[in-house]
């Protein structure tokens, strides 16, 4: 008999449906022989081993012939432990073990334990979104990933524990049980939750300059590079920014959510990413670490970072074939990766923070200290941040160190919550702005050239200074257009929507910064 189950695998941050298809000779064998085919991998070939002993501890008893389990299209490649619970099922429906023959309108991811348990495996958001897509109403998965699924509407999201539980809710369902109530979880609610940071510029004193850079870079989600000696505070500023951004949108935060479910780190009680990532790599990651990668290739910290912060301390340190990889996110906001088997593609709209000393013992144009580093030696540190990455970072920022009167003063500093009341009273003109033009973009950062023309139109003085700053400074094209943008969030957080001399100036100011250190 013939027997077939939905199940769905996940390429990339999408989900693709998989058949699950189940058939059993009828002739006695002296042991049951199972024989998977459709292109699976290690993990899914292993799955007979798994799928038998739980059939077993489950108290079910299956006779002894050959068993041929299909997973279609056989074109498609297939990994991961998801297909346990399906195939389990297909085999109890095949012997007639199961209330129905059609489970059509049913979907089945999970992996099985031994005993029959049903584990969590990664990536059911893009599952209930494929699921939805595809007009399948019912959801079965293993409870600890049913938050996330459950985000999704237009599904029944029905979470299980056991293999005897799915069977028994299968047949509750092929009844029209009353009984039976799907998960549900209240999306505006998450998004809602207060959060609370450990971390506020309360606790910074001094650096005036790189509160005001961080702010325009908060509002704008512009990227931000933060020179100084060691111990001046850049890293202290940038761990504090998640405290000022915007909150995320339902559509951001879905998108996030897939990024973190596909990669397997997703908490299982939240459900959804309701606060912006910030991601903070050590210096030593490789590129495909950064970028993403592997055989069937996984996100990176440039996609985990999505929609939120990607934080690189010690920007010199990382080796220059990782940095130079981040050169396409940087202006795409997309990564291609490209394998033998696929080409996939992550999204990675992220804001860059990044810190560095400006030489290698870090107290070259200190006024306290005196530098030990030659010019070849500074020249060689500098030089392996690039200048095509450095011409993509919107705002560069020195920091220098915090004088002892600034440290020890009594005098409160700004907290998060003032700081955070500017940039989302910026982000509000932002896209108000954007979605009075039909356009679906976040920030100021984001917009291109047709939208740079509309929205950042300069009056005579304004046109001239910046015109005469990119003869002297010898400014690219990329520079004149992130000015622009800049310049743009500087009058939003101002609360003007005319581009003034002042937000110009302020603009070009924190692009001067490169001039003196990579001459």
């Amino acid at each position: 008999m013939l027997f077939k189950v939905a199940s769905a695998a996940v390429y990339g941050i999408d989900a693709n449906l998989i058949d699950v298809e189940v058939d059993y000779s009828g002739a006695m064998t002296p042991e049951d022989r199972f024989h998977v085919v459709g292109l699976p991998d290690a993990a899914v070939r292993e799955s007979r081993d798994r799928v038998r002993a739980a059939i077993k501890n489950s108290g079910f008893s299956i006779p002894p012939t050959h068993i041929t389990i299909n997973l279609a299209p056989a074109d498609l490649k297939k990994e991961g432990s998801g297909f346990d619970l399906p195939i389990a099922i297909g085999i109890l429906g095949a012997y007639g073990a199961l209330a129905t023959t059609d489970l059509s309108n049913h979907l089945l991811v999970g992996e099985l334990g031994l005993d029959g348990a049903v584990r969590a495996v990664p990536g059911m958001l893009p599952v209930a979104i494929a699921a939805r897509e595809n007009g399948i109403r019912n959801l079965i998965l293993p409870e600890a990933n049913a938050a996330e699924a459950a985000v999704v509407e237009g599904v029944n999201v029905y979470p299980v524990s056991t293999l005897n539980q799915v069977r028994e809710l299968i047949k509750l369902l092929a009844e029209g049980s009353l009984a039976v109530q799907p998960f549900r979880v209240e999306t505006e609610t998450l998004l809602n939750e207060l959060v609370h940071y450990a971390h506020d510029f309360k606790d910074v004193r001094g650096q005036q300059s790189a509160k005001r850079a961080l702010e325009v870079a908060a509002a704008g989600s512009h990227n931000i590079l933060m020179i100084g000696p060691p111990g001046s505070g850049k890293t202290m500023l940038a761990k504090r920014l998640p405290s000022i951004l915007a909150p995320l949108s339902f559509e951001e935060a879905l998108e996030t959510t897939k990024i973190h479910s596909v990669a397997g780190v997703l908490d299982a009680k939240a459900g959804l990413v309701a606060q912006r990532p910030f991601r903070s790599p050590h210096h030593t990651i490789s590129d495909a670490g950064l970028i993403g990668g592997g055989a069937i290739p996984r996100p990176g910290e440039v996609s985990l970072a999505h929609n939120g912060v990607l934080f690189l301390d010690e920007l010199p340190e990382f080796p220059r074939n990782v940095l130079e990889v981040m050169r396409q996110p940087l202006e795409d906001y997309t990564v291609t990766i490209a394998r033998a088997s696929m080409s996939l593609s992550f999204p990675s709209r992220f804001m860059l923070a990044a810190a560095m000393n400006p030489c290698p013992c870090g107290y070259f144009n200190d006024k306290s200290r005196n530098c030990n580093c030659t010019p070849p030696m500074i020249q060689r540190y500098i030089s392996k941040v690039s200048g095509p990455l450095l011409d993509r970072i919107d705002i560069h920022i020195e920091v220098p160190a915090v004088q002892y009167k600034e440290l020890r003063g009594g005098a409160a500093a700004e907290g998060s919550a003032e700081i955070r009341e500017r940039v989302l009273a910026a982000r509000e003109r932002q896209l108000k702005r954007f979605k009075q033009a039909g356009e679906k973009i976040y920030a100021n950062s984001q917009m291109g050239t047709r939208q740079i023309r509309t929205h950042c139109e300069l009056g005579p003085d304004a046109e001239r200074l910046l015109e005469r700053a990119m003869q002297q400074q010898g400014l690219s094209a990329r520079a004149h257009d992130r000015i622009l943008k800049v310049a743009r969030t500087i009058a939003d957080l101002a609360g003007v929507e005319a581009l003034e001399l002042g937000h110009i100036a302020e603009a070009i100011q924190y692009r001067t910064l490169d001039r003196s250190y990579w001459n």
